[in-house]
């Protein structure tokens, strides 16, 4: 195998890893702001 492969495969590989770490951190903070409005007693929009 050549380097070039090997790097596009690592390259391939990464990009889940970015996306679901992304989408982690919105969901993370989604449900954080939902508790306080829940908490607060207000709708969140």
């Amino acid at each position: 195998m050549n380097w070039e492969a090997i790097l596009l495969t690592a390259y391939v590989l990464v990009w889940p890893v970015i996306v679901v770490g992304a989408l982690f951190v919105i969901v993370r903070a989604f449900v954080k702001d939902w508790r306080e409005a829940k908490r607060e007693g207000r709708q969140i929009i």
